[in-house]
């Protein structure tokens, strides 16, 4: 049976007490809706600029995972310092951080491209995946305890729809202003790489950039209520990482991330393969909508789903939803192996908040503590689409649709993981003598 959100304890400001009115907490969640959506939509470019820069700098899948590496690696370097951070400030301050950070991130797009360099793209992507970090930290936790604790899961799960509509939004806006520009990666050659234009990419992140300032500002004025730190026990010495579903639920985020990474990283390269649809980049990049927005859906279909059945049941069961589109996916051409992998997102949906919630099920005033650790776990975000790129480098020379096939094996081991998390790994149990 699933351990039941209730078991949260919640900071004595989150609490109501017998008698009095009940907190309204609509704006507070309505404010941290623009916050995923903003995160969800500088996430999801990720998967535009990748064949981008591919061709750009004429790389190979491994080099171009170094996009996802940087990205998602500020995660493993931040995510614990970003938790040290908020329980210093608090919610709303952390939040304030983040969005200058990733807005310095952002600008920084335009002297990396203009000067054509790729490190210093990769430098660019870190400090605006720092600034996500920071966000994410302040946010998540703040959405699980924003409220009652029985709904916690649904209320995050919610929440997160709002990401998944930008990661679905995101595709197209990159689409349209960059990849449009960008000839067909099979015939492209070094002289047309040379004379790319760069201006779209600079356009799209200073707007990007300008944006965070500016939520950064309307977010400095808004009131959001405040939740009291929980203060430890006498006597009690225990640590967010004595909690065994605390230290599973770790690796059921890095491998969740992992996977839904490398999957719609290479979305775009599957599917300009003449055996799938042989699509070009422009066309293959307004289909990667489709594999967000199914995420989008499934956040909205969960929120009422979980009100009858329980989450971590529900994580199983998309867990092997997810294997079995794409073994379906692998073993077919045509239409039915691209949609069958662009379903997947579907299965996606519910992974990140339901891990999170049963993660920091019963953990109390070590929620901002295991929040840092969760959000450092997103590193799967960089190794395994990285180890995905190695696969695909490796196998037939790294070129036709059998390399990407082989490499799609990797997020097929990770939802397995998932689905085992979602039957037995998430049970609560204190780890003794560490």
């Amino acid at each position: 049976m699933a351990a039941p959100i209730s078991s949260v304890p919640l900071p004595a400001a989150a609490q109501t007490a017998p008698g009095t009115e009940t907190p309204n907490y609509t704006p507070a969640l309505a404010s941290l809706t623009v916050l995923f959506f903003m995160m969800g939509f500088v996430t999801v470019l990720n998967d535009i600029l990748i064949p981008y820069l591919k061709g750009l700098f004429t790389l190979s899948y491994t080099e171009v995972g170094m996009v996802n590496f940087c990205f998602f690696g500020a995660y493993l370097l931040i995510g614990v310092p970003a938790g040290i951070l908020v329980r210093k400030v608090g919610y709303k301050n952390g939040m304030l951080v983040g969005f200058l950070v990733a807005a310095l991130g952002a600008f920084l797009f335009f002297p990396a491209a203009e000067g054509r360099t790729f490190p210093l793209f990769l430098g660019a992507l870190f400090i605006l995946a720092s600034g996500i970090v920071t966000l994410q930290v302040a946010g998540n936790p703040y959405v699980a305890i924003l409220g009652p604790p029985e709904s916690a899961s649904a209320r995050l799960t919610l929440t997160q729809a709002f990401n998944s509509l930008a990661t679905a939004f995101g595709p197209y806006v990159g689409t349209k202003l960059i990849l449009s520009r960008l000839p067909d990666p099979k015939t492209m050659t070094p002289a047309q790489a040379a004379v790319l234009d760069v201006t779209p990419v600079q356009n799209l992140y200073l707007v990007v950039g300008g944006i965070m300032l500016l939520i950064s500002i309307i977010l400095f004025f808004v009131k959001l209520p405040r939740i009291a730190q929980e203060s430890a026990p006498v006597g009690d010495t225990s640590r967010a990482w004595h909690h065994r579903h605390l230290l599973l639920g770790l690796l059921g985020i890095f491998t969740y991330v992992g996977a839904e990474v490398a999957i719609g990283s290479h979305i775009v390269s599957y599917l300009n393969q003449t055996e799938v649809m042989n699509l070009t980049a422009e066309i293959a990049g307004y289909w990667v909508m489709a594999y967000w927005g199914g995420a989008a859906i499934g956040r909205f279909l969960g929120t009422i789903i979980m009100r009858s059945i329980r989450p971590s049941l529900l994580l199983s069961f998309n867990a092997v939803g997810a294997i079995a589109l794409l073994l379906i996916s692998v073993s077919s051409t045509g239409e039915l192996a691209m949609y069958s992998l662009l379903a997947v997102g579907l299965m996606n949906s519910i992974m990140f908040p339901v891990i999170f919630t049963l993660a920091v099920t019963g953990l109390g005033r070590h929620t901002e503590d295991a929040s840092g650790l969760l959000s450092a776990s997103i590193v799967g975000g960089a190794i395994i689409p990285l180890f995905f790129g190695l696969i695909a480098d490796s196998t037939l020379g790294g070129g036709g649709v059998q390399a990407l096939r082989w490499a799609f094996v990797l997020p097929v081991l990770c939802y397995a993981y998932i689905a085992w998390y979602g039957m037995k790994g998430y049970r609560p149990a204190a780890i003794t003598g560490v």
